[in-house]
């Protein structure tokens, strides 16, 4: 699924505060990496987070004439 850049960035805080509050890392991590942040934005691009968006279709994008 392709994401804009406020869901990505939403997804990895989301991510990284769960990671910070002590939630298992879902990978290998390169050794010395401690960073939630960078953490949660490999697992990103991994694409191996069990976190997904929700999104709402607006009436336009369905054709929709008011």
């Amino acid at each position: 699924m392709k994401y804009t850049r406020f869901e990505r960035a939403r997804i990895i805080g989301a991510r990284a505060l769960q990671i910070a509050m002590g939630a298992p890392i879902l990978l290998e991590v390169p050794a010395g990496m401690v960073d939630p942040i960078g953490i949660a934005s490999l697992e990103f691009e991994k694409e191996v987070l069990p976190i997904t968006v929700k999104r709402e279709i607006e009436a336009h994008a369905r054709g929709a004439r008011r």
